[in-house]
């Protein structure tokens, strides 16, 4: 008898994900919570060749058998020009047409979406689009520095579903100015919208960030890791009764 995951599937049909970080490029704001360079260990876009290079190198030693993608992460993908996205997409899309990855996925803010740069992702093949929501209280989002609203999340999922693209939406629990109440509204709102996915990544004060200057002047108080774990828990049950994947 052939042992299977708890998924229920044969461990060799995971997906393989290549990342590529372009860190802070396309942000038009910084967000108190984010460092991307300290994060990332890149302080500057990766020349094209890098990211051939990049991509090869994780298909080499690939064995699985199920789908393979390119991900640009790290700052707002639709936020770059229009050059240079071309340039980018026109390097990961090569390895499409040699049938040698599947798709090609990007982050990005929720108020850098529009018809037209849909049009430009779905050109190169791009299936997957990943909004940082982070949250939807246009409070909270107004104390993190994100720059968009709710509206815009609102938006943005509405434009990538009539061109049926793939939707992972990313919340932040534990910001500056949240709450159980709004943490659970935001998961709520996100049910709502019906992603094909999620992300959760409670808040962090990471070195190098405003987030760090407000903790230490005592203006911004980190959640505990007890509580951290509980609101998550209940977040999770939202997601896990709409059948969401997280």
């Amino acid at each position: 008898m052939r042992l299977k995951s708890r998924a229920g599937r044969p461990s060799r049909k995971r997906r393989l994900i290549i990342p590529i970080f372009i860190p802070h490029e396309g942000c038009p704001h910084q967000c108190v919570f984010c460092n991307q360079t300290d994060i990332t260990g890149q302080n500057s876009l990766p020349a094209l060749t890098e990211v051939s290079e990049t991509i090869a190198q994780y298909l080499s030693t690939w064995r699985g058998e199920g789908p393979r993608e390119v991900a640009f992460y790290g700052g707002s993908f639709t936020g770059l020009s229009d050059n240079l996205q071309r340039d980018f997409l026109e390097t990961a899309y090569a390895f499409i047409q040699r049938g040698e990855i599947n798709a090609v996925r990007v982050s990005t803010r929720p108020d850098y979406i529009s018809h037209e740069k849909v049009k430009l992702l779905r050109e190169y093949g791009v299936g997957t689009v990943e909004l940082g929501v982070q949250s939807m209280d246009d409070g909270v989002l107004g104390l993190s520095g994100r720059g968009h609203t709710a509206g815009d999340t609102v938006r943005a999922v509405e434009l990538l579903r009539t061109a049926g693209l793939t939707i992972g939406l990313q919340m932040m629990p534990g910001l500056p100015g949240d709450t159980r109440e709004t943490i659970l509204a935001t998961a709520r709102e996100i049910v709502s919208l019906r992603p094909d996915f999620v992300r959760v990544y409670p808040t962090l004060v990471i070195k190098n960030t405003p987030l760090e200057k407000l903790y230490r002047r005592g203006d911004y108080c980190p959640w505990l890791l007890e509580s951290m774990v509980e609101v998550c828990r209940e977040v999770m049950s939202l997601f896990d009764n709409a059948r969401i994947p997280v």
